[in-house]
């Protein structure tokens, strides 16, 4: 464990880009919306914020789990930043959600993880932010999404130990998000298909000048894939469905952006990061937690956005949403257990082939 003196400065730190940009959707040729992405087609293109994964794998126990961290140096100062929040619906766990309701600020870093070890990751977070913060903390809301992996994670319930969550928040940086068995999305299955963390951006124009909206995506949600309209399920492919079969599963949206909004247009902004799963074929069944938060990194008031740039903010959000989804498939590698389940890896030849509809 770093010591508060050593944690102080979050550090510029890079990693390497693996084989994430070569698995994207637009390296097939595959569009979503008329906006243009930002330059790593991420959530880092929101200046200020970072991502870090910290990822358990251990292929003879079967435990694949893990943490994502999203960091911004205000968070990480426990000061704090507009945020909304929307549960379209609301089976699961979402460690602070009241409060960025009540108040419409978020004071912690965002962390993704597994459900049973929702409450030791939010209890290191404060760990972290107390060694991190001169100031005796005496309240302090942590901000916790979660899925549930156990599909694929079934050897400990809850993986996750302390040093995990300072390595994910320790490690955060701003190099292009990796993404599909990382961190928080390691032992995720979305729409019938090994998934994980997926990651999009898009520039907008407010007030005439260029801005972001990045958003990342924690994808583990029932339903059957859409792709550019058409249907395209495990069977049609000759694969066997990854995933649990009651239809249970969750998903995560975090969207950030770079301009002034008032709580209410946050609020409205996660919404849209909630109906851009739909596109995409989620269920919103019974058993799934599917939540959104959104956040500005400007403090200073602004004016309201207008009825334009709002229109533009939510295609930049839906549009996103649904290229994250998707990155987060074909990002995403084959996870086999020792006893025999296997979540498939969707075959990116298929994206050639076609499909039923």
């Amino acid at each position: 464990m770093k010591s508060a003196e050593d944690s102080k400065e979050l550090p510029a730190f890079t990693r390497s880009q693996d084989e994430t940009t070569s698995k994207r959707a637009r390296n097939y040729g595959l569009s979503f919306g008329k906006g243009t992405p930002g330059p790593t087609n991420s959530l880092v293109d929101v200046e200020g914020v970072l991502v870090g994964h910290a990822t358990l794998t251990d292929a003879n126990q079967g435990i694949h789990s893990g943490v994502t961290a999203v960091v911004h140096r205000d968070l990480a100062a426990c000061s704090p930043l507009p945020a909304g929040f929307f549960a379209g619906n609301g089976y699961g766990k979402f460690v602070g959600a009241t409060q960025i309701q009540e108040l419409g600020t978020i004071e912690t870093p965002i962390l993704l993880t597994s459900t049973l070890s929702t409450f030791r990751v939010a209890d290191s977070l404060i760990t972290w932010l107390q060694e991190r913060n001169p100031t005796r903390l005496t309240s302090i809301n942590p901000v916790i999404g979660e899925i549930n992996d156990s599909w694929l994670s079934l050897g400990a319930d809850r993986p996750v130990t302390p040093d995990d969550v300072f390595a994910a928040l320790n490690t955060a940086g701003p190099a292009p998000v990796d993404m599909g068995n990382k961190g928080g999305g390691t032992g995720a299955c979305a729409l019938g298909f090994k998934a994980g963390i997926g990651s999009a951006s898009r520039e907008v124009t407010i007030q005439g000048s260029k801005r972001t909206v990045g958003v990342l995506v924690q994808a583990n949600m029932a339903g059957e894939l859409r792709l550019e309209g058409t249907r395209i399920t495990p069977e049609s492919i000759g694969l066997p469905v990854s995933g649990p079969s009651n239809a249970d599963g969750s998903c995560v949206v975090v969207v950030a952006t770079d301009f002034p909004c008032s709580a209410s247009e946050l609020a409205r902004i996660a919404r849209r990061g909630v109906f851009g799963l739909g596109r995409t074929g989620a269920a919103y069944s019974h058993g799934s937690g599917d939540y959104a938060v959104s956040f500005t990194t400007q403090t200073a008031p602004g004016r309201a956005l207008n009825p334009q740039e709002l229109d533009e903010v939510f295609d930049a959000v839906m549009d996103s949403v649904e290229e994250s989804v998707l990155d987060a498939i074909l990002s995403a590698t084959t996870v086999s257990l020792p006893w025999g389940r296997t979540a498939h890896a969707f075959p990116h030849s298929s994206l050639f082939r076609g499909s039923t509809k």
